[in-house]
């Protein structure tokens, strides 16, 4: 389970240090369930988003094709998924425009409307806009920033979506902040507050002797050993 111990704890890290921490529950390298290349953060000081993705894909580059009561009635369905679910959650919505995508889909209104909803924040590869004006304690990661809301339109809801090489279901454990996104197994929630501990403690041992004056080869070295036997 997410208890609120280690809610508390991932809200405080961030996504790097998580990503560490999950190769230390597994005991080694290779952990790859992350995002790939850049994001853009709305906001980058309020720490990291963590929850349940609440999953959708949109498009904004035509018009829908559909009967305008069958969009309209999809995005009341949308809203009301965004609404269910456990919590903490944060929307994690597909464009599926990629990297032609011009509809910001995450501005001023939609933000608040889904931090009033009970969500976190946003993931997606999209566009989001309102810069300044998006509501505080609501972080919205991203792919670009653009004027227009285009023709945007919801296609599917509850569906797995890939945003940036990462594949997310819906309902699975996010962690997300201005590097980047990954996702949390289940099955690694009950050693991972452990493993966050670990990690931060034997980083200590490089980076205390690193920032004192003074430092120098000889107290590198001596710092180093002390590192790598603790992480091994």
């Amino acid at each position: 389970m997410l208890t609120d111990e280690l809610l508390a704890l991932l809200r405080r890290v961030d996504t790097p240090t998580v990503c560490n921490a999950i190769e230390v529950v597994e005991g080694k390298r290779g952990f790859d369930r992350f995002t790939r290349g850049t994001v853009l953060c709305s906001a980058p000081s309020e720490g990291a988003i963590v929850g349940h993705a609440r999953t959708a894909r949109i498009a904004a580059l035509a018009p829908p094709t559909e009967a305008p009561e069958v969009i309209k009635a999809r995005r009341m369905a949308y809203y009301k998924h965004m609404a269910e679910g456990p919590r903490p959650a944060l929307a994690v919505v597909e464009d599926l425009d990629g990297a032609q995508a011009i509809g910001a889909f995450w501005g001023e209104i939609n933000t608040t409307v889904h931090k009033g909803l009970g969500l976190s924040g946003a993931l997606t590869n999209g566009v989001m806009r309102d810069l300044g004006d998006l509501p505080e304690g609501f972080p919205v990661i991203a792919g670009s920033v653009g004027p227009s809301h285009g023709f945007v339109h919801v296609r599917e809801i509850g569906t797995p979506v890939t945003l940036f090489g990462l594949t997310i279901a819906n309902d699975e454990i996010v962690h997300a902040d201005r590097h980047g996104a990954l996702v949390i197994p289940d099955a690694y929630l009950g050693e991972l507050g452990k493993a966050i501990h670990k990690l931060l403690d034997t980083e200590a041992l490089i980076l205390g002797p690193a920032r004192e004056p003074g430092f120098d080869f000889e107290a590198f070295e001596k710092a180093w050993a002390a590192f790598e036997a603790a992480r091994t």
